[in-house]
């Protein structure tokens, strides 16, 4: 068996090293995710920011 072989739908339970490739691949996704979605946050939050500042000035 192998990650490219293996699906979780099977009623086979994955190796130790394909359900490791599984787990680093999730967290490898998860971790660019967050990036993304933290970026996208701060971007968000800059143009609320400016929109408040922007009739003060």
């Amino acid at each position: 068996m192998s990650i490219d072989t293996y699906k979780l739908t099977s009623m086979e339970e994955p190796t130790d090293e394909v359900l490791s490739q599984l787990m680093k691949e999730a967290a490898e996704d998860a971790k660019q995710k967050r990036a993304e979605a933290t970026k996208r946050f701060f971007r968000q939050l800059k143009r609320e920011s400016d929109k408040i500042a922007a009739p003060c000035q």
